[in-house]
């Protein structure tokens, strides 16, 4: 019995060969197995592609239907490899389908695309600093451990005196395939070679210090400009002192993240400063002129007379220089005006004559 290519793709008979194509990829992602769709309707669905897929083909099926190979030489489809009872799998349009499952069906890219060598890591660091030190900025030195080019090599991973030769692996190709069954059928996948790393040619001998790595984990010192004005959980970005990329890559980068400590008098919200003040009844009532600590130093500030508890005065520009542009911000401080707990005699009987 003939079957209905056209009604299995869900297109019309005058559909394009975009249009089938597009029909195809949705059909195949909605029924495919691994997604949990229905393995005999994935089957079907793959045999109607390689029919109307296939512009002869399609004006025999058009002409003959769905059994017209059976007049063909052979009796089948063409080369290709086998699966689903004897259709074959149009490769280009599963490399498109699958192109997430990588190297599983061999699709690695256009003639099965070398590996190159990779680039090295970024690495990320914590540092420590005072609170003040975040506000002036400073310069430091720090220490860490990372992959560096092998001094002995100079990051080729082979002695001196080795022989550059071709992979016997992978006979300078820098893949490997072998045969794989699959829930497609039979598929023959490729891979980098684990010899060569697809780079297709092998040293006779491996550098004695990196173990052919080209890289060797190295302790490096390296003096810093922390800049005024970095707040708690910035980075930096140090471009290069990450570890080395395998064999002549470019370096990774370090990113230093910046611990800022807490301050006993200040706190920090943006680039203003807050702290407070304690004043008593009589400096709220009278007025008075304090001596507060700011980031920059004692400074004196004026408390105007008839202070009211919470006021919050503003020390212009005392605050943090502002990183990523001009100026910098303010610091604030708020009066907490004390109140005594107890009075002796005298002192209630003052307040009581005021009338307060």
């Amino acid at each position: 019995m003939s079957k209905d290519y056209y009604s299995i793709l869900g297109v019309s008979k005058d559909a394009g060969a975009d249009d089938i194509k597009t029909a195809f990829r949705k059909k195949a992602h909605e029924h495919h197995p691994d997604k949990g769709g229905d393995e005999s309707k994935f089957k079907e669905i793959n045999e109607a592609y390689q029919v109307l897929g296939n512009a002869d083909k399609r004006r025999q099926y058009d002409q003959f239907g769905s059994d017209f190979q059976n007049g063909q030489a052979g009796g089948g489809y063409g080369p290709g490899f086998g699966g689903f009872n004897g259709a074959n799998i149009n490769m280009e349009d599963l490399s498109d389908l699958f192109g997430g499952f990588g190297d599983m069906f061999g699709f690695g890219g256009p003639g099965g695309r070398r590996r190159g060598p990779e680039r090295g890591r970024d690495l990320e660091m914590s540092l420590s600093i005072e609170f003040l030190e975040s506000i002036h900025g400073l310069e430091t030195e720090i220490k860490f451990p990372h992959l560096k080019t092998c001094k002995t090599c100079h990051g080729s991973g082979h002695a001196h005196d080795a022989k550059i030769e071709t992979c016997s692996t992978c006979r300078g190709t820098g893949r490997v395939s072998r045969l794989q069954r699959t829930i497609l059928g039979s598929v023959q996948t490729q891979a980098t070679c684990p010899d060569c790393q697809g780079e297709g040619k092998k040293a006779s001998a491996a550098c004695k210090d990196c173990h052919g790595q080209g890289r060797t984990k190295q302790d490096e010192k390296l003096k810093v400009k922390i800049p005024a004005g970095i707040s708690h959980g910035e980075s930096i970005r140090l471009s290069g002192y990450g570890d080395a990329g395998e064999k002549g890559a470019s370096t990774g980068d370090l990113f230093l993240k910046i611990r800022v400590a807490a301050h006993a008098e200040m706190k920090r919200e943006g680039d203003d400063i807050y702290s407070q003040a304690e004043i008593s009844m009589t400096q709220a009532a009278l007025g008075d002129t304090l001596e507060v600590t700011t980031a920059y130093g004692k400074v004196k500030l004026k408390i105007p007379a008839g202070t009211q508890p919470q006021t919050v005065f503003r020390l212009k520009e005392k605050g943090a220089p502002r990183i990523h542009s001009r100026g910098q911000g303010d610091h604030f401080v708020k009066v907490k005006v004390i109140i005594p707990k107890s009075l002796n005699k005298k002192q209630r009987e003052a307040l009581e004559s005021l009338g307060l």
